[in-house]
C-alpha cells in the first residue's frame, strides 16, 4: 500500500489518478458526487455536453449555484448557446482542469453522461484539431434542413463509413462536425483519430439500474424541470435571440418546449415528447457505457456513498 499522497494520489511513475462517475441520464451521478464530497476532498470536472452552455440551467439539470459553492465544478457555463465547443476544445479544457485540481491536492472526479467526452479524456483520444468552418457548417445545416438528417448521414457514410457507423443519424450536430473535419482536412475523420497513451490512471464507476427504474427517474426529472420553470427558461432564451435551430436549443427539453411556444404542440404533448426522447437517449447511452465493459465498476441502486468512497480510498492508496 502507498501513502495517500494528500488524497489526490499518483502512480509510482507520477501518473495522476482520476475518478470517473458515468452512466445514463437521471441515474444520480451529480447527487453521488455531492455526497462523496462530504467524504473526500474532490472537485468535479463536468463531462456533460449540455451543461457547457450559459443560461441553460433547468433543462440541463445543472447543479445549483449553492451546490457549486459547496463543491467546485469545472467546465460548466463556458460558452454561450450560439457558440461552438469542439471535442478538441473540451478535451484540452478538461486536461487543464484535471491538472489544476491535482496541483491543489484535490481528487479530480470526471462526472457526466456524455460518453464522447468521457472517453476522449480517459483514453486520450487524438482529436483532430480542425478549426470550425462557419461557412461550411452553415451549408451542411441548410442541407440537413432541406434534405433531412438521414440524407446528411448517408453523405457521411459515403465519405467515412466508419464514422457514420458510430454516429446516430439523428445526431445532426455530430454528423455535421464529422463532415466538417473530413471535408476541411481532405481525408476521413477516422483516419485523423487515434488514441495516445493514457494521461491518467483512472477508476471508472458506473451507475445504472433496471430500465423501468431509469425511465421512472427520468420522467420524474422532466416533471420537476417543468415545475421549476423550463418553459419560462426556454422563452427567455428565445427572447435573448437564440434561434430554435441552434444545436444547443435542439437538445432534449428545449427543442420540444420551443415547439410548444411556437404553437406547434400543446404543453402536454411537449412533455410527452421530452419523456419519450429521454427514454431513447438512455438506450443510446448504453452504447457508450456497456454493463459488460470490464473497465467500469458498475453499481446498482441503492447507491452507497460510503461504500463507493471506500473503493475510491483504496484506489488512491493503491500502488
Amino acid at each position: 500500500m502507498c501513502s495517500m499522497q494528500e488524497h489526490s494520489g499518483s502512480s509510482p511513475d507520477g501518473q495522476p489518478k482520476l475518478v470517473a462517475i458515468v452512466g445514463p441520464t437521471a441515474v444520480g451521478k451529480t447527487a453521488l458526487a455531492l455526497a462523496l464530497a462530504e467524504l473526500l476532498p474532490l472537485e468535479v470536472i463536468s463531462a456533460d455536453s449540455r451543461q457547457v452552455y450559459r443560461h441553460m440551467d433547468i433543462g440541463t439539470a445543472k447543479p445549483t449555484h449553492l451546490e457549486r459553492q459547496r463543491v467546485p465544478h469545472h467546465l460548466i457555463d463556458i460558452v454561450n448557446p450560439d457558440e461552438v465547443l469542439t471535442l478538441a476544445q473540451y478535451q484540452e479544457a478538461a486536461f487543464q482542469a484535471i491538472e489544476d485540481t491535482v496541483r491543489r491536492g484535490k481528487v479530480p472526479f470526471l462526472v457526466g453522461g456524455t460518453g464522447l467526452y468521457v472517453h476522449a479524456v480517459v483514453e486520450n483520444w487524438q482529436v483532430p484539431r480542425v478549426p470550425p468552418s462557419p461557412a461550411l457548417r452553415q451549408e451542411l445545416e441548410e442541407r440537413a434542413r432541406r434534405e433531412g438528417a438521414l440524407a446528411l448521414h448517408r453523405f457521411l457514410a459515403q465519405l467515412d463509413p466508419v464514422a457514420a457507423s458510430r454516429i446516430h443519424p439523428n445526431n445532426v450536430r455530430r454528423v455535421i462536425r464529422a463532415l466538417e473535419v473530413t471535408l476541411s482536412a481532405g481525408e476521413p475523420i477516422t483516419r485523423l483519430q487515434g488514441k495516445g497513451a493514457p494521461r491518467y490512471r483512472t477508476l471508472m464507476i458506473g451507475l445504472s439500474g433496471p430500465r423501468h427504474w431509469l425511465y421512472e427517474r427520468a420522467d420524474a426529472r422532466v416533471d420537476a424541470m417543468i415545475a421549476q420553470g423550463l418553459v419560462a427558461e426556454t422563452k427567455r432564451l428565445l427572447d435573448m435571440g437564440y434561434s430554435p435551430s441552434l444545436p444547443a436549443m435542439s437538445g432534449l427539453g428545449y427543442r420540444q418546449i420551443c415547439q410548444h411556444l411556437l404553437g406547434h404542440c400543446s404543453l402536454e404533448e411537449a412533455i410527452r415528447r421530452i419523456k419519450g426522447g429521454t427514454h431513447r437517449f438512455i438506450r443510446q447511452q448504453h452504447t457508450w457505457f456497456r454493463l459488460d465493459d470490464p473497465h467500469v465498476e458498475w453499481q446498482m441502486p441503492p447507491f452507497s456513498p460510503e461504500r463507493i468512497a471506500e473503493r475510491v480510498q483504496r484506489f488512491l492508496t493503491d500502488c
